[in-house]
């Protein structure tokens, strides 16, 4: 399809509001999530790279919100998608509580590999997962690259004996998937890849180099719904869409990606909006019995005001995107 032009700036800037939800429970070493949001042709958008990135790696992530905003949705092929709950790296005392705030999902993706926690950490939190799930359910687990090739070898013996669904990012670099796919061959477990095709230059390398049974697909990171479509079209590999910790208006891209998937044969990482305390609108984008409806938020703007961040947090975020987006243009140029 043919794409709007990139947006003048101060068409972005005049509805962009910066806002900051609490979260219920520690994920990714924050406990309030930060994002823009604002709205274009097509509906209310979002721009929320994690505040470590770098602006080449976040202008991409305005790519893809502004793909959302500003260019028409893909046909949507199913009006709902399956989720999974996600687990963050807590106590295995803690497991029940978390989980008991997603309502009737099937799966659960389990965080392992966090800095400054064990093996042994690990194993109690998805052993707990397990318990709580029983064997019907499907536990996957991810090490956002917290492993060395060793490390995750030794760690995907550890975790064998709870049935894993597949095992996420367990290490930084294509070689060692490749690798660790040989070495753990006999166990059956998939190697699914995220972060080897969101933050790398080619993200069909992977594919290509045989490193992974699946991906991880991410809508904002690839640089939008369309760009996603066209990377799993590519690589002819099996897809999970997943989203960043994203507000609703966030996991309403993810789940249009979702949407537009001719295939989807896994429950996708989109019931993140039930680890906050609040959200961007009056009735969040959360699964009942373990499905989420495509719907597009339309936040009022007394909602966004009681979210909304601090003076100092908005300057910085305002001042990020302005960056993006000059970056931007110099792609287009």
């Amino acid at each position: 399809m043919s794409t709007a032009p990139l947006p003048p700036l101060a068409d972005v800037l005049s509805t962009a509001r910066v806002v900051a939800l609490p979260l219920a429970v520690r994920f990714r070493g924050v406990t309030t999530r930060e994002a823009v949001v604002f709205e274009g042709p097509q509906g209310w958008t979002e721009f929320s790279p994690f505040v470590e990135y770098d602006d080449a790696e976040a202008a991409t992530w305005l790519a893809g919100s502004l793909d959302f905003g500003w260019n028409p949705a893909p046909p949507a092929l199913r009006e709902t998608v399956a989720v999974n709950a996600t687990m963050p790296a807590a106590a295995a005392s803690d497991v029940p509580r978390i989980l008991a705030r997603y309502d009737g999902c099937r799966t659960v993706k389990v965080k392992v590999a966090e800095a400054g926690q064990t093996l042994a950490d690990d194993v109690a939190r998805v052993r707990a997962v397990r318990e709580a799930v029983g064997p019907e359910g499907r536990v996957r687990v991810d090490a956002n690259a917290g492993w060395n090739l060793d490390e995750a070898e030794r760690a995907v013996h550890a975790l064998a004996e709870f049935d894993l669904e597949y095992v996420e990012q367990p290490c930084a670099e294509i070689d060692e998937l490749a690798q660790l796919r040989e070495r753990i061959a006999y166990l059956d477990i998939p190697v699914a890849a995220d972060e080897s095709v969101r933050k790398a230059a080619d993200p069909l390398r992977v594919a290509r180099a045989g490193a992974a049974d699946l991906l991880v697909i991410k809508a904002q990171p690839l640089g939008g719904v369309h760009a996603a479509l066209d990377i799993v079209a590519q690589a002819g590999l099996p897809a999970v869409v997943s989203s960043a910790l994203d507000t609703s208006i966030g996991l309403a891209m993810g789940a249009t990606l979702a949407a537009a998937l001719p295939d989807l044969d896994y429950d996708c990482g989109l019931g993140t909006a039930s680890l906050f305390t609040t959200d961007v609108v009056a009735s969040p984008l959360i699964a009942h019995q373990g499905v989420l409806t495509c719907d597009r938020p339309r936040p009022s703007s007394a909602e966004i005001d009681r979210v909304s961040a601090d003076d100092a947090r908005r300057e910085w975020w305002l001042e990020r995107l302005r960056r993006c987006h000059a970056l931007l243009e110099r792609r287009a140029g």
